[in-house]
């Protein structure tokens, strides 16, 4: 049997207090691998109190031109479909163990307690960094159990995908297999959410982010206010 695992990376480059270009490596399963994820690292956030799960980013980021395939192999563009819409979106894959599942999982819960009408504003796009093993119909089969069958799930090339996780400052690497047969896949755990009212990724979310965090939050990001 393979043994899937993978190195998470956060990078922030933080003004005012924060500290500058710290990070902080995690891993997605066992891993004697701490290598970080290539890519940018992000841009200017604002200093917050420690015991916030959310970043408030001072610059935020535009919306990636992606255009992949869902769930049911149709064209989906990121930009176009989520437009005007509170949405969260997050570059993982359906064989990692523990944190891109316990992340999917986390917003599900928060996403439960809301009222129906905010439930159905909510989009929360999952986007594979394993193209070749998660098609449409793998992300189709995955999603409902790790999270929630209303959430998105996209693929397609890896060029295409790195290059719209690049865009959010979140680095990821191609799939490699290594000698033991196990495969590794390397990329950043962050949750960015997109405000309704600009169309721009506003705040972030580390990999440790409860479902509570989330739940306390969500009211604000539907209506495009700072958490």
């Amino acid at each position: 049997m393979h043994t899937t695992h993978t190195t998470h990376t956060k990078k922030l480059t933080a003004v005012a207090l924060a500290v500058a270009a710290a990070l902080a490596l995690s891993a997605c399963g066992p891993t004697d691998d701490p290598a970080p994820a290539g890519g940018n690292g992000f841009g200017d956030v604002s200093a917050q109190p420690k015991t916030k799960a959310a970043t408030v980013l001072d610059r935020p980021f535009a919306k990636p031109d992606l255009v992949l395939k869902d769930t049911k192999g149709r064209t989906y563009d990121f930009r176009a479909q989520t437009k005007g819409k509170p949405t969260l979106v997050y570059f993982g894959y359906t064989h990692c163990p523990d944190v891109c599942p316990l992340t999917m999982s986390n917003i599900a819960i928060a996403k439960k307690k809301l009222p129906k009408a905010d439930q159905d504003k909510l989009q929360v796009v999952f986007v594979t960094t394993d193209p070749e093993r998660d098609t449409s119909a793998e992300l189709a089969k995955w999603l409902p159990s790790a999270g929630d069958a209303s959430f998105v799930g996209l693929t397609g090339d890896f060029p295409t995908i790195q290059a719209g996780a690049r865009q959010l400052g979140i680095g990821i690497d191609p799939p490699k297999k290594e000698k033991d047969g196990s495969v590794v896949s390397m990329h950043g755990a962050q949750v960015i959410a997109f405000s309704p009212k600009t169309d721009q990724g506003y705040v972030l979310y580390g990999e440790d982010t409860s479902a509570d965090d989330y739940a306390k939050d969500l009211p604000k990001l539907i209506k495009g206010e700072q958490p």
